[in-house]
C-alpha cells in the first residue's frame, strides 16, 4: 500500500535551513556549483551543524512517539532543496548522525523546487532562497525566507514547539496595513474600530496556524487524564504553543481577537505592542520560529531567535 501525507502537518524545508551550510554556500557564491558540490562530497561523512531551523525540526519530529507507525504519524518533515542529489547524501547522513528522522527529500540541482510542494501537501515551506519562497507564496503555500544568521532557538523548552506570528499580512490579510500606510495611525485606528465586528480576511499563514491548532486540540488531555504533566501511553512528548506578536494596540486589538474567534482558532499568547520593538518580547517567549512580513522587524527579531520573512502584503510591494 503506497504511503500518504494526507491529513498530516507537512513541513518542507531547505537543507540550508536544517543545517548550517553557510560556509559551503560562500563557496557556491564565490566560485560555482561545481566547487560547492566538490566541497560537499569532501565533507560527506562530516556531520553538519544545526541550522536556523534545526531546533524546530528536532521538536517537530519528536511530536510523534518513536514507536508510532508511519501511517499514524501526524507530522512529517521533508527536505526540499536546490542541492544536487549527491550533496543530498550529506543531508541525510548528517540527519542520521544527529538523530533526526528525515526520510523524504527532493533535490533539484539548482532548479527551483517549489513545484513539488503541492504533491507533498506542504503546510509550510522554509528556505533561504527568496525566489523559491515568493513562488511558493504565489501558489498559496505558507512560506518564509529564513534568516540563516538568526540566533539559534533557546533550549529552555525542550517539550514545546513554540511558534510566533505577526498579524497583518501574515495571519491576516494586509487590508488594515494598507489603511495605515495610506492614511496613518489615526486612520488605521478609526478603520479598525468601525470594522471591529467584521473578521479580517485570512493571510498567507492562516492555514499553518489552523493546522497547528488542530494538532493542539487532538493532543489535548481527555477528561480521564489526571494532571497536566501526566502522559498516557502513546501520547506525544511535545506540545505546541503559539503566540500572536503584533504592533497593534487597543482599540485595534479587538478586530484581531474577533477574527481568531470567528475562525475558531485560539492562540496561547497575544502581545499587542503598539509599536514597541518585538525583539525583547520574543526573547522572553523564546520561539522556535517567528514569522513577520517586514524585513526591519525580521532583522531585529533575528537577534533574539530564529526568524522567517514572509514577503507578502503592501510592505513588500515597494
Amino acid at each position: 500500500m503506497p504511503g500518504t501525507l494526507e491529513g498530516k502537518l507537512v513541513v518542507a524545508i531547505s537543507s540550508r535551513a536544517v543545517f548550517d551550510f553557510e560556509e559551503e554556500n560562500l563557496v557556491f557564491e564565490r566560485d560555482d556549483d561545481a566547487a560547492y558540490m566538490a566541497l560537499q562530497r569532501e565533507r560527506l561523512d562530516a556531520c553538519a551543524r544545526p541550522g536556523v531551523a534545526g531546533a524546530l525540526v528536532r521538536k517537530l519530529l519528536r511530536f510523534d512517539p518513536p514507536d508510532r507507525p508511519e501511517a499514524q504519524r501526524r507530522i512529517e518533515v521533508v527536505v526540499v532543496s536546490r542541492n544536487d542529489p549527491v550533496s543530498g547524501l550529506r543531508v541525510f547522513r548528517s540527519a542520521r548522525q544527529a538523530g533526526l528522522r528525515l526520510e523524504r527529500g527532493v533535490f533539484t540541482r539548482g532548479r527551483s523546487p517549489w513545484r513539488y510542494l503541492a504533491p507533498l501537501k506542504a503546510n509550510l515551506f522554509l528556505s533561504a532562497n527568496a525566489d523559491d519562497v515568493a513562488a511558493a507564496l504565489a501558489a498559496g503555500i505558507p512560506a518564509a525566507r529564513v534568516f540563516p544568521q538568526s540566533v539559534l532557538a533557546s533550549e529552555s523548552h525542550p517539550d514545546e514547539i513554540r511558534i510566533a506570528f505577526d498579524g497583518d499580512a501574515v495571519l491576516f490579510s494586509d487590508e488594515s496595513e494598507r489603511v495605515f500606510q495610506q492614511g496613518g495611525l489615526e486612520a488605521f485606528h478609526r478603520h479598525e474600530s468601525e470594522h471591529a465586528a467584521r473578521p479580517l480576511p485570512p493571510g498567507p499563514f492562516k492555514p499553518l496556524l489552523e493546522a497547528l491548532h488542530r494538532l493542539q486540540r487532538e493532543d489535548a488531555p481527555s477528561d480521564g487524564e489526571l494532571g497536566e504533566g501526566l502522559r498516557t501511553p502513546g501520547r506525544a512528548p511535545v506540545r505546541i504553543r503559539t503566540a500572536l506578536v503584533t504592533a497593534r494596540s487597543a482599540p485595534a486589538h479587538e478586530r484581531a481577537i474577533r477574527t481568531l474567534m470567528d475562525w475558531g482558532i485560539e492562540v496561547d499568547e497575544a502581545m499587542f505592542l503598539g509599536g514597541l520593538g518585538k525583539g525583547p518580547f520574543l526573547h522572553e517567549f523564546e520561539p522556535d520560529f517567528f514569522f513577520d512580513d517586514q524585513t526591519g522587524h525580521c532583522e531585529s527579531a533575528a537577534r533574539f531567535g530564529p526568524t522567517g520573512h514572509v514577503p507578502a502584503g503592501i510592505a513588500n510591494e515597494r
